[in-house]
Order: C-alpha cells, then sequence, then structure tokens
C-alpha cells in the first residue's frame, strides 16, 4: 500500500452513490484494522481525516457506523491520538454519544472517546468541551445498553485528571454509579467501583462518594464479588471513609459477612487487596464496635 493507493482509494468515498460510498468506507475500515501502517497512510492522505469526520455525522446508519470504525482504528496508533483529537472530533463524538444512529455508532464513539483519552493530553480538553457531562449523561440514559461498558471506561481515563473529576462530581456521576452498582450487571458493577475508586483519590470524589446515603452497605457488598480490581476499590474507598466517618464505620460493621469478607480479602486477595484488607481490620479493632454492632442484635469481633 502506498500514499498514491490510500489517496485513489479514499477519492471514492466522495462517490455520488451511496453504496459506492460505503464499500469505500468499508474497505478504508478493514485495511485501517489490520495494519498501523495503513493507519499512517490514510492519516497523511490529503482532507482524509476532515472527510470521514464529516461522514460520522451522516443520517446514514451504516455510514456514520463505517466512519467511527475508521476513525477508531485510526486511534490505535498512539502518535495520532492528539492530532486527531485537535481535529474537531471532540465536538462530533459529544454529539453522536448524545444521540446516537444506532447502538453500534453509540459503542464505536464511546470506544473512540477512550481510545483519545488514554493519552494525557487529550483529557483536558475533553473536560473543557463538556464531554464529561455528555458521558455521564449517555450512561444515564444507557445503562443497561451494549455502550455502557465502553462508557465506563471513557469515564475511568477522564477522571484519572483532578479537573474532569470535579466535573464529574458536579454532573452527578457518582449517583450514577451507585445506581449501576445496585443493578444486576455484575460486569458493569465491577467497573462503577473502580472508577468510584478513582474518584475517591480526589476529595471532591470521596465527599461526594460520603453523602450517598447506604454507601458503606454497598461498598462491603463489593468486596464479596467482582474482579480483584474492583474488590481492590471497594476496600481503598472503605479505608477513605473510615478515615473521614465513624457512621461510615459503624454501618459497614453492622453488616454480618463484613469481618468474614476481610478475612477473605486478606488471604486470597491480591497485595494491594491484602494491604487495605489489613488497614480496614485494624481501624475496626480500634474501634468501639460493641456500640455499633448491638444494634443489629449479635456480637461480632475480629
Amino acid at each position: 500500500m502506498t500514499v498514491d493507493t490510500m489517496a485513489e482509494r479514499m477519492s471514492r468515498v466522495l462517490s455520488d452513490s451511496a453504496k459506492a460510498q460505503n464499500n469505500a468506507l468499508q474497505a478504508l475500515s478493514s485495511l485501517t484494522k489490520v495494519s498501523a501502517q495503513n493507519r499512517n497512510l490514510l492519516a497523511r492522505t490529503q482532507d482524509a481525516i476532515p472527510l470521514i469526520l464529516g461522514l460520522s455525522l451522516s443520517p446514514s446508519t451504516l455510514t456514520q457506523t463505517l466512519s467511527l470504525s475508521i476513525l477508531f482504528n485510526l486511534s490505535l496508533n498512539p502518535d495520532l491520538k492528539q492530532s486527531l483529537a485537535r481535529a474537531n472530533i471532540i465536538h462530533n463524538l459529544n454529539s453522536i454519544l448524545l444521540s446516537p444512529s444506532s447502538p453500534e455508532a453509540g459503542k464505536l464513539a464511546a470506544s473512540l472517546l477512550c481510545s483519545l483519552a488514554m493519552l494525557d493530553k487529550n483529557k483536558a480538553p475533553f473536560g473543557v468541551a463538556g464531554t464529561v457531562e455528555v458521558v455521564i449523561q449517555a450512561l444515564k440514559s444507557s445503562s443497561n445498553s451494549s455502550a455502557a461498558h465502553h462508557l465506563l471506561s471513557s469515564l475511568a481515563e477522564l477522571v484519572q485528571f483532578h479537573g474532569n473529576c470535579t466535573l464529574a462530581v458536579r454532573a452527578g456521576a457518582v449517583p450514577a454509579l451507585v445506581q449501576i452498582l445496585q443493578g444486576p450487571a455484575l460486569d458493569l458493577a465491577g467497573s462503577s467501583l473502580a472508577i468510584l475508586g478513582l474518584m475517591a483519590r480526589f476529595e471532591e470524589g470521596i465527599q461526594a462518594i460520603r453523602a450517598v446515603d447506604g454507601v458503606a452497605g454497598l461498598l462491603v457488598d463489593g468486596l464479596r464479588t467482582g474482579c480483584m480490581v474492583s474488590r481492590e476499590s471497594a476496600a481503598e474507598i472503605l479505608v477513605k471513609l473510615f478515615a473521614e466517618s465513624e457512621e461510615c464505620l459503624r454501618e459497614a460493621a453492622r453488616k454480618d459477612e463484613f469481618f468474614s469478607l476481610l478475612a477473605d480479602l486478606s488471604i486470597r486477595g491480591s497485595e494491594k487487596a491484602r494491604e487495605k484488607a489489613a488497614v480496614l481490620m485494624n481501624l475496626l479493632m480500634k474501634a468501639d464496635l460493641d456500640s455499633y454492632v448491638q444494634e443489629g442484635g449479635s456480637m461480632h469481633r475480629i
């Protein structure tokens, strides 16, 4: 594949025939999927990225999906992430996330956002453009859709930047994530716990988590199931909550299974999980547990 060959293939996208145009987009999608070199060639083709960006807003479901697929493939090259973010793609992504032409288009848009947000230099521009609020709004309206996992992955990348964490808290990210925790989808609940763990590293995040009624009990439940990363996150958040709130400690201690879950985590957990479990046990041993757990009708000791 050469620059001239790629330019010739790109010229077919300009066809007046919708079928011919989509065939050309399909070919470009296949070419850019399999080769980093092809992705660089397409990016260097004159007007290629602006044209594909424009087609990503097409009312045609197929055209939009194919265009997003090509843009996602391009974003896989680390050296293209920043240039793509500068190419007015953020505005397009915000629009598509709020109103995708199909579930597949919504999933691709969220995946593209996540890929671009992996570059630290792109995190702040997304925040300035309102993408954090858009992601949370999309998550609230599609918490059970196929795009939800990709939206959560995007949010996890974005909130690693302190300014975006503040924006997320103010946009209602914590209640939205807690609602997912209370749902039946264990994989989404695990991702939500991991994001809450990231948000808890900042003051705005931990205060918003603390303000949720019954959050300590939900986090104790989070110690039971899910991947090890989500269990680590639940333990880490509980450590932060206990340090700030005696009420949260009291709430967790009332859960009958809390002590056995900590014991299990301290034995079977990862190194980080064992470390957090040990901290939690130490905090509990220093507390006056009698006054906490007798309210539940039984006495527990570590």
